[in-house]
């Protein structure tokens, strides 16, 4: 097996050939842990809420039980209870999950829709670009450990196929775009071993676009002259990492994922669960390969239309009436809905087992990864935003401290300690070297009633 740390070492991807593409130049200034390798982030979202008590554990005591329910602080081991049945594919991490319970996310989008809010904290307005106020959290973290890639977005929202636009958001205003299909995020992220002669074409156009908005930059000032030069970089940056990329292709062939022909043109006839696990395979191969160390997924979202699962194999199941609890094939709602889950706890089952049999340096890749499962929307189909769980899968090396065989429960909204979404994202950049006060908008009623809510949670910082 191919150790990642080696291969980087030995490819033109070492420091040499990265000073040659703007993202690549970030590197010097880029966060590092003491053993040069890189941390990797991987945000799953999900549609139509999670319910906190669903993430409970089932045989609370008494007094667990209470506290819980009246979501008052609360900390205590996962190995001594017993998992929810749609959690219990990760019962053999244990030791390297938490689940987080008590956030909130009343800055960002709730109801149907979180659009890129929920990953920037602020109101999306309906998912216009003029309203994404600043860089999403996945980017601001692909900067502190630059790749090739930068930052890969992956989605199966409301069934499309190909390259569309994303949710995520490299600056405001600015929208990402995502792989909606395996096929294609395999063929992109991979082009330069399935298909070089296409790479160079693309090398081709992207010249004529940046000698076509260089002719246009003439007489354009202000935002409009800016978004101009910001694209011109990006064309220049493309172009260099392609070219490297080709240079490469033998060295990445190692890690070509192989999928299954029924995921041709967009896998038109492949059910929900083989589709979830040939993304899981790119992503896998993706991050072996180091073209990313950040991704971020959008596993479903209420326009998704969900076929294959185990009790309803015939039905073209909708995310959206499950909400309201329509039945499917006769099959309660609440029982399809966890099946969903289930089949998003399996490909996070996978990518954690794929990355824990993968050497890097004295461990494995799984070492240096977070893993966050989490609602788009808040806690339920009509999310108001009160409470945002996340479900946690960190490795050994992980820089934020008191993770792992975990149930966390934070003080309530509108309470003394009670922690927002951006709180967490502020933790998060701060534990891997962005000092940032405060990450995202502040929250309404904690400012009205005065209570401090900027910062780090302090409990997660080593």
């Amino acid at each position: 097996m191919l150790d990642r740390r080696d291969f980087l070492k030995s490819s033109i991807l070492g420091a040499g050939a990265m000073a040659l593409a703007p993202s690549f130049n970030q590197l010097f200034a880029a966060s590092k842990s003491n053993t040069g390798i890189p941390k990797r982030f991987i945000f799953i979202r999900k549609s139509s809420g999670l319910r906190p008590l669903e993430m409970a554990p089932v045989n609370f005591g008494a007094k667990e039980k209470a506290l819980d329910e009246k979501k008052e602080p609360l900390e205590v081991a996962l190995d001594k209870y017993e998992s929810p049945k749609w959690l219990r594919g990760l019962d053999e991490h244990k030791d390297n999950m938490t689940i987080l319970q008590g956030l909130s996310a009343k800055m960002s989008e709730n109801v149907h829709y979180s659009f890129s809010s929920v990953m920037g904290c602020f109101k999306s307005n309906r998912n216009t670009l003029s309203a994404i106020k600043r860089t999403t959290i996945d980017f601001e973290l692909a900067k502190l450990f630059p790749s090739p890639f930068g930052h890969v977005e992956l989605s199966f929202a409301a069934g499309r196929t190909g390259i569309v636009s994303g949710y995520s958001a490299p600056a405001p205003q600015t929208r990402n775009y995502c792989y909606a299909d395996p096929e294609t995020a395999r063929n992109e992220l991979f082009k330069s071993v399935l298909n070089q002669d296409a790479v160079n074409s693309d090398n081709d156009m992207l010249s004529f676009l940046e000698s076509k908005e260089c002719m246009n930059i003439s007489g354009i000032k202000g935002h409009e002259r800016q978004r101009q030069e910001a694209q011109i970089k990006s064309i220049d940056a493309i172009r260099e990492r392609n070219k490297k990329l080709i240079e490469i292709s033998g060295s990445l062939a190692k890690f070509l994922p192989e999928i299954s022909p029924i995921h041709a043109n967009g896998g038109e006839n492949a059910s929900t669960p083989e589709k979830q696990a040939a993304m899981t395979d790119v992503l896998v191969a993706a991050l072996r390969a180091g073209l990313t160390n950040v991704v971020t997924y959008t596993i479903d979202d209420l326009g998704t239309p969900i076929t294959g699962l185990p009790g309803n194999e015939t039905d073209r199941v909708g995310i959206h009436p499950l909400g309201h609890d329509e039945a499917f094939g006769g099959v309660p709602a609440w029982m399809t809905r966890e099946q969903i889950r289930i089949s998003h706890v399996n490909q996070i089952k996978t990518i954690v087992e794929k990355l824990k049999k993968t050497p890097e340096g004295n461990g494995t890749m799984f070492d240096n990864t977070m893993i966050m499962y989490f609602p788009e929307n808040g806690e339920t189909h009509h999310g108001i935003g009160l409470e945002s769980p996340f479900i946690i899968l960190a490795g050994n090396n992980c820089s934020l401290k008191n993770l792992g065989n975990r149930y966390v429960r934070l003080p309530y909204h509108g309470n003394e300690g009670h922690k927002t979404l951006g709180n967490w994202y502020t933790t998060l950049l701060n534990a891997h070297g962005n000092p940032i006060e405060h990450y995202g908008d502040l929250d309404l009623e904690m400012a009205r009633k005065k209570l401090p809510q900027t910062g780090a949670i302090k409990q997660f910082m080593a």
